[in-house]
Protein backbone atom coordinates (compact mmCIF):
# COMPACT_ATOMS: atom_id res chain seq x y z
CA UNK A 1 0.00 0.00 0.00
CA UNK A 2 1.31 3.84 -0.69
CA UNK A 3 0.09 6.56 0.58
CA UNK A 4 -0.82 8.95 -2.26
CA UNK A 5 -1.89 13.04 -2.16
CA UNK A 6 -4.12 13.95 -4.38
CA UNK A 7 -4.18 17.80 -5.14
CA UNK A 8 -7.07 19.65 -6.69
CA UNK A 9 -9.93 17.91 -6.06
CA UNK A 10 -13.65 17.91 -6.05
CA UNK A 11 -16.50 15.86 -5.03
CA UNK A 12 -16.37 14.22 -7.47
CA UNK A 13 -12.89 13.05 -7.59
CA UNK A 14 -13.26 11.70 -3.93
CA UNK A 15 -16.37 9.78 -5.10
CA UNK A 16 -14.52 7.92 -8.00
CA UNK A 17 -11.18 7.62 -6.61
CA UNK A 18 -12.88 6.21 -3.20
CA UNK A 19 -15.00 3.68 -5.17
CA UNK A 20 -12.17 2.22 -7.11
CA UNK A 21 -9.55 1.96 -4.57
CA UNK A 22 -11.57 -0.43 -2.53
CA UNK A 23 -10.08 -3.02 -5.05
CA UNK A 24 -6.90 -1.16 -4.82
CA UNK A 25 -6.32 -0.69 -0.93
CA UNK A 26 -3.86 3.15 -1.22
CA UNK A 27 -4.05 5.40 1.28
CA UNK A 28 -5.22 8.44 -0.35
CA UNK A 29 -5.39 12.02 1.07
CA UNK A 30 -7.77 14.61 -0.63
CA UNK A 31 -6.68 18.47 -1.15
CA UNK A 32 -8.75 20.83 -2.63
CA UNK A 33 -6.13 23.35 -3.20
CA UNK A 34 -4.50 23.30 -6.44
CA UNK A 35 -0.54 21.85 -6.27
CA UNK A 36 1.40 25.39 -6.54
CA UNK A 37 4.92 26.30 -4.81
CA UNK A 38 2.64 27.38 -1.94
CA UNK A 39 1.08 24.21 -1.36
CA UNK A 40 3.53 21.56 -2.17
CA UNK A 41 4.57 21.20 1.31
CA UNK A 42 1.01 19.35 1.93
CA UNK A 43 3.16 16.47 0.05
CA UNK A 44 5.53 15.67 3.36
CA UNK A 45 5.09 11.75 4.16
CA UNK A 46 3.47 11.06 1.10
CA UNK A 47 4.87 8.34 -1.63
CA UNK A 48 3.23 9.70 -4.61
CA UNK A 49 1.36 13.04 -5.30
CA UNK A 50 -1.76 12.98 -8.04
CA UNK A 51 -2.71 16.33 -10.06
CA UNK A 52 -4.42 17.23 -12.69
CA UNK A 53 -4.36 19.73 -15.90
CA UNK A 54 -4.10 23.01 -14.15
CA UNK A 55 -1.60 22.11 -11.02
CA UNK A 56 1.56 23.46 -11.55
CA UNK A 57 4.34 20.86 -12.00
CA UNK A 58 7.28 22.84 -12.65
CA UNK A 59 11.14 22.81 -11.46
CA UNK A 60 10.75 24.12 -8.05
CA UNK A 61 7.65 22.17 -7.37
CA UNK A 62 9.05 19.02 -8.39
CA UNK A 63 12.78 20.00 -6.81
CA UNK A 64 10.27 20.70 -3.74
CA UNK A 65 8.71 17.37 -4.26
CA UNK A 66 11.84 15.00 -4.36
CA UNK A 67 13.06 17.04 -1.35
CA UNK A 68 9.74 15.99 0.95
CA UNK A 69 10.60 12.12 -0.10
CA UNK A 70 7.47 12.14 -3.32
CA UNK A 71 8.93 9.17 -5.54
CA UNK A 72 5.91 9.18 -7.95
CA UNK A 73 3.90 12.27 -9.96
CA UNK A 74 0.84 10.57 -11.10
CA UNK A 75 -0.91 12.58 -13.57
CA UNK A 76 -4.89 11.72 -13.45
CA UNK A 77 -5.11 13.08 -17.29
CA UNK A 78 -3.60 12.46 -20.58
CA UNK A 79 -1.64 15.91 -21.53
CA UNK A 80 1.18 16.44 -19.75
CA UNK A 81 2.85 19.99 -21.01
CA UNK A 82 2.40 21.36 -17.67
CA UNK A 83 4.85 19.29 -16.63
CA UNK A 84 8.95 19.65 -16.33
CA UNK A 85 9.71 16.16 -17.32
CA UNK A 86 13.63 17.20 -17.78
CA UNK A 87 13.78 17.86 -14.06
CA UNK A 88 11.48 14.99 -13.50
CA UNK A 89 14.41 12.90 -15.07
CA UNK A 90 17.22 14.81 -13.39
CA UNK A 91 15.59 14.41 -10.24
CA UNK A 92 14.78 11.03 -10.73
CA UNK A 93 11.36 11.38 -9.84
CA UNK A 94 9.05 9.15 -12.00
CA UNK A 95 5.76 10.59 -13.69
CA UNK A 96 2.99 8.00 -15.04
CA UNK A 97 -0.26 9.21 -16.66
CA UNK A 98 -3.44 7.85 -18.17
CA UNK A 99 -2.82 8.07 -21.75
CA UNK A 100 -6.61 7.13 -23.15
CA UNK A 101 -9.53 7.13 -20.49
CA UNK A 102 -12.49 7.93 -23.17
CA UNK A 103 -11.68 9.01 -26.75
CA UNK A 104 -15.81 8.98 -27.07
CA UNK A 105 -16.46 11.71 -24.24
CA UNK A 106 -13.90 14.21 -26.07
CA UNK A 107 -15.28 13.76 -29.40
CA UNK A 108 -19.21 13.89 -28.49
CA UNK A 109 -18.67 16.90 -26.36
CA UNK A 110 -16.85 18.23 -29.83
CA UNK A 111 -19.84 16.98 -31.90
CA UNK A 112 -21.90 19.22 -29.08
CA UNK A 113 -20.49 22.27 -29.64
CA UNK A 114 -20.42 21.95 -33.55
CA UNK A 115 -24.38 21.39 -33.59
CA UNK A 116 -24.88 24.11 -30.76
CA UNK A 117 -22.93 26.65 -33.09
CA UNK A 118 -24.23 25.17 -36.15
CA UNK A 119 -28.14 25.17 -35.10
CA UNK A 120 -27.59 28.09 -32.62
CA UNK A 121 -28.81 26.35 -29.37
CA UNK A 122 -27.65 27.99 -27.10
CA UNK A 123 -29.47 31.50 -28.33
CA UNK A 124 -32.67 29.50 -28.51
CA UNK A 125 -32.45 28.16 -25.29
CA UNK A 126 -32.17 31.37 -24.31
CA UNK A 127 -35.15 33.23 -26.76
CA UNK A 128 -37.32 30.15 -26.05
CA UNK A 129 -37.23 30.94 -22.27
CA UNK A 130 -38.39 34.52 -22.70
CA UNK A 131 -40.92 33.76 -25.16
CA UNK A 132 -39.59 34.77 -28.44
CA UNK A 133 -40.44 32.39 -30.63
CA UNK A 134 -39.00 34.17 -33.52
CA UNK A 135 -36.29 32.07 -36.06
CA UNK A 136 -34.53 34.87 -37.21
CA UNK A 137 -30.83 34.54 -36.51
CA UNK A 138 -30.82 31.16 -36.01
CA UNK A 139 -30.46 29.53 -39.48
CA UNK A 140 -28.00 26.83 -39.73
CA UNK A 141 -26.45 24.71 -42.39
CA UNK A 142 -26.54 20.96 -42.87
CA UNK A 143 -22.88 19.29 -42.01
CA UNK A 144 -23.72 16.82 -44.80
CA UNK A 145 -21.16 17.62 -47.23
CA UNK A 146 -19.83 20.28 -45.46
CA UNK A 147 -15.86 19.87 -46.07
CA UNK A 148 -14.15 19.67 -41.90
CA UNK A 149 -10.61 19.85 -40.96
CA UNK A 150 -9.29 17.31 -37.70
CA UNK A 151 -5.59 18.54 -36.58
CA UNK A 152 -4.69 15.52 -34.86
CA UNK A 153 -5.90 11.83 -35.46
CA UNK A 154 -4.68 10.35 -32.28
CA UNK A 155 -7.73 8.62 -30.88
CA UNK A 156 -9.77 11.68 -30.29
CA UNK A 157 -9.78 12.66 -33.54
CA UNK A 158 -9.97 9.16 -34.67
CA UNK A 159 -13.02 9.20 -32.88
CA UNK A 160 -14.19 12.58 -34.05
CA UNK A 161 -13.60 11.28 -37.86
CA UNK A 162 -15.91 8.51 -37.10
CA UNK A 163 -18.66 10.29 -35.74
CA UNK A 164 -18.52 13.11 -38.59
CA UNK A 165 -18.22 10.12 -41.30
CA UNK A 166 -21.60 9.05 -40.20
CA UNK A 167 -22.99 12.45 -40.52
CA UNK A 168 -21.77 12.82 -43.82
CA UNK A 169 -19.47 15.09 -43.92
CA UNK A 170 -16.15 15.93 -46.90
CA UNK A 171 -13.13 14.73 -43.76
CA UNK A 172 -9.70 16.25 -44.02
CA UNK A 173 -6.96 15.66 -41.79
CA UNK A 174 -3.59 16.65 -40.59
CA UNK A 175 -1.20 14.97 -38.61
CA UNK A 176 2.52 14.17 -38.39
CA UNK A 177 1.79 10.56 -38.44
CA UNK A 178 -1.66 10.27 -40.53
CA UNK A 179 -3.92 7.30 -39.45
CA UNK A 180 -4.94 4.45 -41.64
CA UNK A 181 -8.25 4.03 -39.88
CA UNK A 182 -9.04 7.13 -40.91
CA UNK A 183 -7.82 6.66 -44.34
CA UNK A 184 -10.96 4.15 -44.03
CA UNK A 185 -12.98 6.42 -43.22
CA UNK A 186 -12.31 8.35 -46.38
CA UNK A 187 -10.43 10.56 -44.79
CA UNK A 188 -7.73 12.98 -47.07
CA UNK A 189 -4.61 13.95 -45.41
CA UNK A 190 -3.53 17.68 -46.61
CA UNK A 191 -1.50 20.28 -45.11
CA UNK A 192 -2.24 23.08 -42.23
CA UNK A 193 -2.74 25.27 -45.33
CA UNK A 194 -4.73 23.04 -47.53
CA UNK A 195 -7.11 22.96 -44.27
CA UNK A 196 -7.10 26.12 -43.29
CA UNK A 197 -8.09 27.07 -46.95
CA UNK A 198 -10.51 24.55 -47.62
CA UNK A 199 -12.11 23.43 -44.82
CA UNK A 200 -15.47 25.11 -43.24
CA UNK A 201 -15.32 23.81 -39.64
CA UNK A 202 -11.77 23.13 -37.86
CA UNK A 203 -11.39 21.06 -35.01
CA UNK A 204 -8.28 20.50 -33.27
CA UNK A 205 -7.26 17.48 -31.59
CA UNK A 206 -3.37 17.35 -30.70
CA UNK A 207 -1.31 17.89 -27.83
CA UNK A 208 0.29 21.67 -26.56
CA UNK A 209 4.28 21.69 -27.33
CA UNK A 210 6.62 24.06 -28.28
CA UNK A 211 5.58 23.55 -31.91
CA UNK A 212 1.75 23.35 -31.06
CA UNK A 213 1.69 26.51 -29.06
CA UNK A 214 -0.57 29.02 -30.79
CA UNK A 215 -0.63 27.06 -33.83
CA UNK A 216 -3.78 29.07 -34.60
CA UNK A 217 -2.50 32.60 -34.99
CA UNK A 218 -3.58 35.62 -37.32
CA UNK A 219 -1.58 34.27 -40.24
CA UNK A 220 -3.03 30.61 -39.56
CA UNK A 221 -6.59 32.49 -39.12
CA UNK A 222 -5.60 34.87 -42.54
CA UNK A 223 -5.62 31.93 -44.43
CA UNK A 224 -9.20 30.45 -43.34
CA UNK A 225 -12.48 30.63 -45.42
CA UNK A 226 -14.73 33.54 -44.02
CA UNK A 227 -17.34 32.43 -41.47
CA UNK A 228 -15.16 29.33 -40.86
CA UNK A 229 -16.21 26.97 -37.65
CA UNK A 230 -13.01 26.94 -35.27
CA UNK A 231 -13.59 24.42 -32.42
CA UNK A 232 -10.96 23.42 -29.55
CA UNK A 233 -12.01 20.61 -26.74
CA UNK A 234 -7.31 19.94 -26.90
CA UNK A 235 -5.11 22.31 -25.30
CA UNK A 236 -6.03 26.08 -24.81
CA UNK A 237 -2.71 27.53 -25.45
CA UNK A 238 -2.99 25.60 -29.35
CA UNK A 239 -5.14 29.28 -30.03
CA UNK A 240 -3.88 32.62 -29.53
CA UNK A 241 -7.01 34.34 -27.95
CA UNK A 242 -6.14 37.77 -29.12
CA UNK A 243 -5.85 36.60 -32.43
CA UNK A 244 -9.11 34.79 -32.59
CA UNK A 245 -11.01 38.19 -30.99
CA UNK A 246 -9.55 39.53 -33.62
CA UNK A 247 -11.19 37.11 -36.37
CA UNK A 248 -14.22 37.31 -34.63
CA UNK A 249 -14.60 40.68 -35.08
CA UNK A 250 -13.62 40.70 -38.93
CA UNK A 251 -16.08 37.46 -39.31
CA UNK A 252 -13.20 35.21 -40.50
CA UNK A 253 -14.27 33.33 -38.22
CA UNK A 254 -17.73 33.22 -37.89
CA UNK A 255 -18.15 30.60 -35.14
CA UNK A 256 -16.09 29.81 -32.38
CA UNK A 257 -16.61 26.69 -29.82
CA UNK A 258 -14.16 26.18 -26.41
CA UNK A 259 -13.76 23.64 -23.68
CA UNK A 260 -10.48 25.21 -22.78
CA UNK A 261 -8.59 28.42 -22.91
CA UNK A 262 -5.17 29.17 -22.23
CA UNK A 263 -5.59 31.14 -19.23
CA UNK A 264 -8.19 28.85 -17.53
CA UNK A 265 -5.85 28.03 -14.57
CA UNK A 266 -7.73 30.79 -12.43
CA UNK A 267 -11.29 30.24 -13.99
CA UNK A 268 -12.38 26.92 -14.79
CA UNK A 269 -13.26 24.04 -12.18
CA UNK A 270 -14.67 26.74 -9.60
CA UNK A 271 -17.83 28.77 -8.52
CA UNK A 272 -17.20 32.30 -9.69
CA UNK A 273 -20.60 32.88 -10.22
CA UNK A 274 -20.43 35.46 -7.38
CA UNK A 275 -17.15 36.98 -8.29
CA UNK A 276 -15.70 39.21 -11.27
CA UNK A 277 -14.27 37.90 -14.01
CA UNK A 278 -10.56 39.48 -13.86
CA UNK A 279 -9.90 38.02 -16.88
CA UNK A 280 -10.48 40.71 -19.70
CA UNK A 281 -9.75 38.64 -22.81
CA UNK A 282 -11.68 35.85 -21.19
CA UNK A 283 -14.90 38.06 -20.68
CA UNK A 284 -14.43 39.80 -23.97
CA UNK A 285 -14.84 36.06 -25.73
CA UNK A 286 -17.90 35.50 -23.53
CA UNK A 287 -19.40 38.94 -25.72
CA UNK A 288 -19.77 37.44 -29.05
CA UNK A 289 -22.62 36.04 -30.11
CA UNK A 290 -21.52 33.02 -31.97
CA UNK A 291 -19.11 32.09 -29.05
CA UNK A 292 -20.05 29.01 -26.80
CA UNK A 293 -17.47 28.29 -24.10
CA UNK A 294 -17.30 25.02 -21.70
CA UNK A 295 -15.34 25.06 -18.54
CA UNK A 296 -12.98 21.73 -19.71
CA UNK A 297 -15.88 19.41 -18.87
CA UNK A 298 -15.31 17.55 -22.36
CA UNK A 299 -13.74 14.58 -20.35
CA UNK A 300 -16.34 14.77 -17.56
CA UNK A 301 -18.61 11.54 -18.38
CA UNK A 302 -19.40 8.65 -15.65
CA UNK A 303 -16.92 6.52 -18.01
CA UNK A 304 -14.60 8.71 -18.71
CA UNK A 305 -13.84 9.84 -14.88
CA UNK A 306 -13.99 5.77 -13.56
CA UNK A 307 -11.64 5.30 -16.56
CA UNK A 308 -9.30 8.01 -15.32
CA UNK A 309 -9.54 6.67 -11.50
CA UNK A 310 -8.62 3.16 -12.24
CA UNK A 311 -6.03 3.81 -14.59
CA UNK A 312 -4.09 6.19 -12.23
CA UNK A 313 -4.45 4.05 -8.97
CA UNK A 314 -3.52 0.88 -11.23
CA UNK A 315 -0.22 3.21 -12.13
CA UNK A 316 0.42 3.55 -8.37
CA UNK A 317 -0.42 -0.36 -7.86
CA UNK A 318 2.46 -1.30 -10.66
CA UNK A 319 5.03 1.15 -9.52
CA UNK A 320 4.85 -0.44 -5.92
CA UNK A 321 5.41 -3.52 -7.54
CA UNK A 322 8.50 -1.85 -9.29
CA UNK A 323 6.93 -1.40 -12.30
CA UNK A 324 6.81 2.23 -14.43
CA UNK A 325 3.24 1.72 -16.53
CA UNK A 326 2.15 4.69 -18.57
CA UNK A 327 5.38 6.52 -18.08
CA UNK A 328 6.74 9.60 -18.95
CA UNK A 329 9.51 10.01 -16.55
CA UNK A 330 10.86 6.26 -15.10
CA UNK A 331 13.43 7.52 -12.39
CA UNK A 332 16.76 8.67 -14.33
CA UNK A 333 15.07 7.88 -18.00
CA UNK A 334 12.25 9.63 -19.69
CA UNK A 335 9.75 7.19 -22.02
CA UNK A 336 8.42 9.60 -25.27
CA UNK A 337 4.97 9.73 -25.51
CA UNK A 338 2.99 6.90 -26.86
Amino acid sequence: MLKMAVFNTKPYTKQFFGRANERFGHELVFFKERLTDQTVGRAAGFDAVCIFVNDTADAPVLTRLKELGVRLLALRCAGFNHVDLEAAETLGLSVVRVPAYSPHAVAEHTLGLILALNRRIHRAHQRIREGNFSLDGLMGFDLHGTPVGIIGTGKIGTEVARILHGFGCELYAYDVEPNDQCRQLGVQYVSLDDIYKTCLIITLHCPLMPQTHHMIDAKAIDKMQDCVMLINTSRGALVDTQAVIGGLKTQRIGYLGLDVYEEEGDLFFDDLSDEIIQDDVFARLLMFPNVVVTGHQAFFTHNAVSAIAETTLDNLSKFEQGQCQNALSCGLHVVSEA
